[in-house]
């Protein structure tokens, strides 16, 4: 919705002439963002917050990135990934509730490569 509704107002002129401009804007945002991280209020945080992602998604679709399919899909990937975390502990004996972050993020990374040598298979480097 947030990047329809910025498609919208572009089309009319309301928008940011450099992409340069908008990462500023999504820095700002982050900044404003961060001072509410101490603040009592969880409400301001949460506009923040808010504020933060459209800003965000204001930055995606001015370098051509859909945002809702790139959430999607790296949403996918940790999914994948966190399932074949517990299928591997399991396989090896392992309890992932006792587990470290340490232990887990091997796994993690052991994903990562196996998805990277299966693409160069894929396409014919290996």
């Amino acid at each position: 919705r947030a990047h329809r509704i910025q498609e919208r107002a572009a089309k009319v002129g309301f928008d940011w002439k450099r992409r340069d401009d908008v990462w500023k804007k999504v820095q700002e945002e982050m900044e404003e963002l961060r001072e509410t991280l101490h603040a009592r209020s969880g409400k301001r945080r949460e506009e923040e917050f808010g504020d933060f992602l459209f800003a965000l998604v204001n930055y995606a679709r001015f370098i051509g990135v859909n945002p809702e399919q790139a959430l999607r899909g790296t949403t996918e990937k940790f999914i994948r990934r966190f399932q074949y975390i517990e299928r591997a502990m399991r396989s090896r004996g392992e309890d992932i509730h006792h587990s470290t972050l340490e232990r887990m993020d091997e796994f993690w990374n052991e994903a990562k490569r196996i998805k990277r040598r299966r693409k160069r298979v894929h396409a014919g480097k290996i």
